[in-house]
Order: C-alpha cells, then structure tokens, then sequence
C-alpha cells in the first residue's frame, strides 16, 4: 500500500497521505513519497494546481510519528527535522497553487504541512495545534517559522508554548485558515483547484512569488517587486488572451505563455 495516493484530475493533482491506521503520521517513507512526487510535478507543464489531503475522516496528519523518532539522538534528530524542512520548502516553492483540504487533526508536523501550502481548508471538524512542548521537543519541520508568519508572533507563541488545539472556527480568526467548509472539505477545495486552474497560469505563477518572496521585506522594496513582475505578465500570451477575451465577452483560452 502506498503512502501517498496520486489522483490527477484534468489539470490538477490530488495528494493524498494515505497512513489512515496511523492518523497519517509523517515518517520517512512519507517524505521519501512527498519527495518524488513533487519532483514529478514541478516539472509537470500542464499542472495548475495541487489539492494536499489526508486518508479518512479523523485526521488530515496528526503529526510525525512518535514511534519512529523516540529513540533517536540529537544528531539524527536534527538530520530528520532537516530532511522534514526540505521537502515541505519544496511542497512551498511549487509554481502553482496548492490548497490543504484538512478533515480532522492537523497536529505537529500535520500543521506544519499544512502551514507548507498556500492555502489551508478546514471542515468544521477540524484542529489544529504545535503539541509538541507536550512532549519535550519543539516543532522541527518549520512551524515555528512558518506558525509566526501566518498568525504573528504573540499567538504563535501562545500555540507553541501551551501545545494547545483550536477549532477550525478560531483558526479562521487567527489567520491559520482560509476558509471552514460546513460540508465536504476535499470536494470544496478541489473546486477551488479547478477554478484557478482556468486562470492565467503565468498570473498565478507571478502572484505566489509576489506574495511569497516579498513577505519579509520593506514595503518599498516589495512594490518595486511588484512592479517588475506586473510589467512581466505584459510581455505574455496570456495577458493578450485575458484582456482580449474580457473585451470581447468570451471565455478566455489561456495557454501558459
């Protein structure tokens, strides 16, 4: 059985951590898979999208697997987070965008994953937390990092140092998520996917960088980023294709150029 499940629906992929007995814990096998499909789809053209989710109804991840890292030392600990931090920096440098559809528990490096991608969907059954104080380690795959820059440091350091849950309605308030689905959170982040997947593809690419590698610069620098990668989408098919087609009242046909 693999650990992660790959569906590909016209031009968006659906990845799916597939340790439902687990709770979809991350162990090395996960990051090994996350790892290789990653590499095909950051070089997969035709890709628009990505939906990230996890097998079952209790959990999206509900953390690293515990069992796997109790006995190491401080060296191959360090190694591990290492490795952890890599492959969710890639999941996070994909060009295109990539929705978090959590069900259940996204606790530990189950946040952390979902923190890695651009946007997080959240059912109503849903939590989220860093626990891990309560185990006398500290969040090792980025969250940290990533928990200050989404939700600012006086909440982070409240996550981080209780180790406590919130509901996906206070993560909605915090900044943690985009959005809480009443229904089904796998079918409504796919929508979304498939969506922006009809947008311009170079647009979004720009955006997410804009957005990206600008977040911890000045504002003036930022905008002058922005500036730049505003006047690139000029110099696209695409842009001629959008404005055309929203002139003319049609649907634009874009082809990522």
């Amino acid at each position: 059985m693999s650990v992660l499940n790959r569906e590909r629906r016209g031009a968006v992929e659906i990845l799916t951590v597939n340790r439902p007995k687990a709770l979809n814990a991350i162990n090395a096998d996960v990051l090994a898979a996350l790892d290789e499909a990653l590499t095909d789809l950051a070089a997969d053209e035709q890709l628009r999208a990505v939906v990230l989710t996890g097998a079952g109804e209790k959990a999206f991840v509900a953390g690293a697997d515990i069992s796997a890292m109790q006995s190491l030392v401080a060296v191959d600990a360090e190694r591990f987070a290492g490795n952890g931090q890599q492959v969710l920096n890639r999941l996070a440098s994909l060009q295109v965008p990539v929705i978090a559809a959590v069900n259940g528990f996204a606790l530990g490096g189950g946040c952390e994953l979902a923190m890695a991608c651009d946007m997080i969907f959240a059912s109503s059954s849903a939590r989220f937390g860093q626990p891990e104080v309560k185990l006398g380690v500290i969040p090792g795959f980025g969250g940290t990092q990533r928990l200050v820059r989404r939700v600012g440091m006086s909440v982070a350091l409240d996550l981080c140092l209780t180790g406590r849950m919130v509901k996906s309605e206070e993560a909605l308030r915090i900044g943690l998520v985009s959005r809480v689905v009443d229904g089904d959170v796998l079918a409504a982040a796919i929508d979304a996917a498939e969506g922006m997947a009809t947008l311009g593809p170079v647009a979004l690419r720009l955006c997410k960088r804009a957005i990206h590698e600008n977040a911890d610069v000045t504002l003036d620098a930022a905008q002058a980023a922005e500036r730049t990668l505003f006047g690139l989408c000029f110099a696209t098919a695409d842009q001629t294709e959008g404005m055309a087609a929203f002139l003319e009242k049609r649907a634009a046909d874009f082809q990522g150029k």
